[in-house]
């Protein structure tokens, strides 16, 4: 009970949330926290807003996680289903993977609830390795302890931009999504051979993005699947023909006996299959 409690805290942030969470009182959390701090010996809970794992608890994350899905599995087992329930799964994803493709694979889930976080794909593999998920998409295609990875396939990416837009790489503006996205950059680099800095604005969240450059406002890389029908419709222009840019992307999740986890990954390996290119 100890360790479903902290699991609580940190997914919910916050002792009272927990406390909703768990249908118990705020004082039965802090006792259950501070007793499970007492055995340790260590502070496991930094009381913040939200609350967030110590370096001491964030060994624990991810093992209370696993204990809770194998437990709540085990259970609906010996019950015969579910019964209503839906066991909660968290996974990371890149931007561009939820706006274009990732979102119909769990649509083959319905006995699931997901909480989904997002990030970019070079760093979605750090939730995992900290344990506040239980699944990635993530370019990272070294295993993080614990887990297993599986090649999804590649998203392929064209430069474009408005055909309004006088276009030159030096000094047109550029669109990231934020800070982390180096795609446009590691572009540039490959077709002029050189180090440019054009200006640089910051737009973040992928359908805004998008709206972005079919309005003029710089130019960028967007996932082939949305670049071949803005082309087809002129919204856009294609910048370089003949040349993209290839993003390999690959899943990995706890490498634990669950079923649960065995569906998410059969689900999205078969969506995956369909849109990314092999």
């Amino acid at each position: 009970m100890q360790l479903a409690t902290f699991q609580a805290v940190i997914e919910e942030g916050s002792f009272d949330a927990a406390a909703r969470a768990m249908h118990v009182t705020p004082s039965a959390v802090s006792q259950r926290i501070k007793a499970l701090e007492q055995d340790v010996g260590q502070v496991l809970v930094r009381r913040a807003k939200p609350c967030e794992p110590t370096e001491a608890g964030r060994a624990l994350v991810r093992f209370a996680g696993q204990v809770s899905l194998l437990e709540r599995e085990a259970l609906a087992a010996a019950r015969g289903g579910l019964a209503g329930e839906r066991v909660r799964v968290s996974v990371v994803v890149n931007a561009d993977s939820l706006h274009t493709w990732f979102l119909p694979a769990l649509t083959r889930l319905p006995h699931l609830a997901f909480d989904l976080h997002q990030d970019d794909q070079e760093y979605t593999a750090d939730l995992l390795r900290a344990g506040t998920v239980m699944a990635a998409v993530t370019s990272q295609h070294v295993a993080v302890q614990g887990c297993r990875v599986e090649r999804l396939g590649a998203m392929r990416y064209l430069a474009v931009a408005a055909p309004s837009l006088d276009h030159d790489f030096a000094t047109t503006p550029v669109i990231l999504l934020n800070r982390k996205d180096e795609l446009q950059h590691q572009f540039l680099s490959r077709v002029s051979r050189r180090k440019l800095d054009p200006p640089v604005h910051y737009i973040p969240a992928a359908a805004a993005f998008v709206d972005a450059v079919r309005l003029g406002l710089g130019w960028a890389l967007v996932p082939e699947r949305i670049a071949r029908d803005d082309i087809a419709a002129g919204r856009v222009v294609d910048l370089t023909p003949g040349r993209h840019l290839d993003v390999p992307l690959y899943w990995q999740c706890w490498r634990i006996e669950s079923d649960v986890l065995a569906d998410l990954t059969t689900a999205v390996k078969e969506v995956a299959a369909e849109a990314l290119r092999g």
